[in-house]
């Protein structure tokens, strides 16, 4: 059986002590075989980071915008290969695999307008003869560690400004669909990348541990759990390092009275069901104001009825199965303790016959959800909605406003003042005005604010160069022509 890879300086290498299962997550079959990195392994791939900085720091930034202008080619003509490795690992039907990598894409695109983005600033004659300017400059070696859920989009979200700022990485993706970073360590090579700028490990909490001690390594970038996240952030922070660590969220989508029923159930489902919930962006809870929750339950409940699940790569198939066996217990896990917490289920997933042995489970609808149940105040990761029933807007706002995590959230309305007023007093980081995934494009950056961000910089976008850069100030007086020496402006006593 195959065994994926290291890209460690340029080469493919087979360096593990312990050996674990890809999935194909429809089936449930095993298709790859993947070496889990040793520490040995991981510095390694920090020293091939290391020896590459140098140069990689002295290209011109011209030449560093090619490799992207290359990129951005060559990951358009192999979407269609890379989305079907991204689907055989992750199990997400595969138009959503493609508009993921569409998504990673406009990152790239926005790296490649770096020279424009390490653009430093100046003043002149700030004092007599003395100008002064700034300069962005790489912080080194970074390390990137991703998330099962998106292995396309949040790795070029990380890695694509970090090498454009003039950083080397080590890619730590996540073990449970691992092929889609080697994929794209490919391109960047064939895209004129030189060997060592990214390198790609797998591994687990070893691998892991050893990025954060390092002293080598400057920066942590992070997307996963809040748990993970906050750990990560302490103990990359205690180390010196600059970190983000991008954690959880319980997305809410405030529904008043006036709003548009239909659409408003259309983005429900979508929200909630797509890539089988496996979003931190997913709308996992609707707030219901002041009695539209009959019929907007009646309405979502009939859109559910409609969804085709199935195998990822059939085109009928709209949403596919969830990446394992443990992540389908544990969301199912949800729905039968739902009812015990007071919530009425109106659509039950695990009631949903699938044939063969994969790791599927049907859409699940949970109406009059208590806020102290665990359905609404953990994050389910999966293809579960609750609702909450509220009479006012205030008290959906002051619900929102008091759960732990503040990713995304979105309002449904026909009426501009409340959604000013939301988007103004909402406390979370993103805010859809009747968008309910609302991702920011790739000039804007993304992140949440309470337990969804540990650190001070979003991901991607204008953040993500700040991130990754230092700022130096160099202050300079010259001579006159016809002086031979400067004056500094010491006292003197002559």
């Amino acid at each position: 059986m195959a065994r994926i890879p290291h890209v460690i300086g340029g080469e493919k290498i087979d360096a593990a002590e312990r050996i674990q299962p890809v999935y194909n997550p429809a089936t449930g079959e095993q298709q790859h075989e993947l070496g889990i990195a040793s520490a040995a392994t991981v510095e390694q791939a920090i020293a091939a980071a290391q020896a590459a900085l140098p140069m990689w720091r002295k290209t011109s930034l011209t030449k560093r915008a090619d490799v992207f202008f290359n990129l951005r080619q060559l990951l358009k003509q192999r979407t269609p290969e890379l989305a079907a490795i991204v689907t055989s690992e992750h199990g997400k039907v595969l138009s959503d695999a493609a508009g993921e990598i569409a998504r990673g894409l406009e990152n790239v695109e926005f790296a490649s307008g770096l020279l424009h983005l390490l653009k430093g600033e100046r003043d002149e004659q700030v004092s007599t003869g003395v100008d002064v300017h700034s300069v962005k400059q790489p912080v080194g070696v970074v390390a990137a560690i991703t998330p099962f859920n998106f292995p396309v989009m949040v790795p070029l979200w990380m890695i694509a400004s970090a090498i454009a700022c003039g950083n080397t990485v080590v890619l730590k993706p996540s073990e449970r669909d691992p092929s889609a970073s080697v994929f794209i360590a490919d391109l960047f090579r064939e895209a004129g990348l030189p060997d060592g700028v990214l390198n790609v490990v797998h591994g687990d909490k070893v691998a892991v541990d050893t990025l954060l001690d390092s002293p080598t390594v400057k920066a942590i970038s992070f997307v996963g759990s809040t748990p993970i996240a906050r750990y990560i952030y302490e103990r990359a922070a205690a180390n010196g390092k600059r970190v983000q660590a991008l954690g959880g969220a319980k997305n809410h989508m405030l529904v008043m009275p006036d709003a548009d029923l239909n659409m408003t159930a259309d983005a429900a489902v979508s929200a909630a069901y797509g890539s089988a919930g496996e979003r931190c962006m997913a709308v996992s809870v609707v707030v219901a104001v002041g009695g539209v929750g009959d019929e907007l339950v009646a309405k979502i409940a009939e859109r559910m009825s409609k969804l085709t699940i199935g195998d990822g790569t059939d085109p009928a198939s709209e949403m596919g199965p969830l990446i394992t066996q443990e992540a389908k217990d544990r969301v199912e896990s949800y729905v039968a303790g739902a009812a015990a917490e007071g919530g009425v289920v109106v659509v039950d997933g695990r009631e949903t016959q699938f044939e063969g042995n994969g790791f599927f489970t049907g859409v699940s609808l949970i109406d009059h959800v208590k806020t102290d149940s665990k359905v609404y105040r953990e994050e389910i990761f999966g293809p579960v909605l609750a609702v909450v029933r509220v009479d006012t807007y205030e008290e959906g706002l002051q619900l929102i406003n008091d759960h732990q995590f503040g990713n995304g959230t979105a309002i449904f309305t026909r009426d501009g003042g409340a959604a000013r007023q939301f988007e103004f007093e909402v406390e979370a980081g993103m805010v859809g005005i009747n968008v309910p995934i609302p991702v920011p494009v790739g000039a804007f950056s993304f992140g949440g604010w309470k337990d969804s961000l540990f650190g001070d910089a979003h991901i991607y976008g204008p953040e993500s160069v700040h991130f990754y850069t230092r700022s130096k100030v160099i202050t300079t007086r010259w001579p006159n022509p016809d002086q031979s020496r400067v004056d500094l402006g010491f006292p003197s006593n002559s």
